[in-house]
């Protein structure tokens, strides 16, 4: 992997748009690699991908990529720059997977971020900072997400936290856990 930066933030905060300042600046050709599954009865989540859409240059080639993010990121890392815009939305996606499945996807997407030979932005939904869900499927998804964000964040070159639409290189003003 030439660089791997990881944008992690609360819904709202900016995580998205600085993912894609950070992509504008790359030299590499960009590919947007969105986890959304479309569905055409939720006309919100509709308008929110739209939103994300109006705002990426034309020039960007865009992956619809719910389920095979390892792959992708082996098939496509090459003398690009990769946006992969959620992480929380793909392990919503695989969110009923047994652990060892998941674990099993989670260890592929690691490895498959390891041995990228190109650019790569992912951007993380920070979701452990609130009250622990009531519900096992809640705690599930937040366990999942805050633990591959940071096996994650363990391996990128920088790691940014934008929150309140302020970025914080937490890479530069943290220190990593030994």
């Amino acid at each position: 992997m030439n660089t791997l930066i990881l944008v992690t933030g609360p819904a709202r905060s900016g995580k998205s748009e600085w993912a894609e300042t950070l992509a504008m600046r790359d030299t590499h050709p960009v590919i947007y690699v969105a986890t959304a599954q479309l569905d055409p009865t939720d006309l919100e989540w509709q308008a929110r991908i739209s939103q994300h859409v109006l705002r990426r240059p034309a020039n960007w080639q865009t992956l619809s990529v719910p389920v095979e993010l390892p792959s992708t990121i082996r098939d496509y890392s090459t003398n690009r720059c990769l946006l992969v815009d959620s992480l929380g939305t793909w392990v919503a996606n695989l969110l009923d997977l047994e652990n060892d499945a998941w674990e099993k996807q989670s260890q592929e997407l690691l490895s498959s971020l390891e041995l990228a030979v190109g650019n790569a932005i992912l951007v993380a939904e920070e979701t452990g900072w609130g009250v622990v869900p009531a519900y096992a499927s809640g705690r599930m998804f937040r366990d999942r997400l805050g633990l591959l964000v940071r096996r994650i964040g363990a391996i990128a070159h920088t790691v940014y936290l934008v929150t309140g639409g302020y970025v914080l290189n937490l890479s530069a003003l943290g220190s990593p856990l030994p």
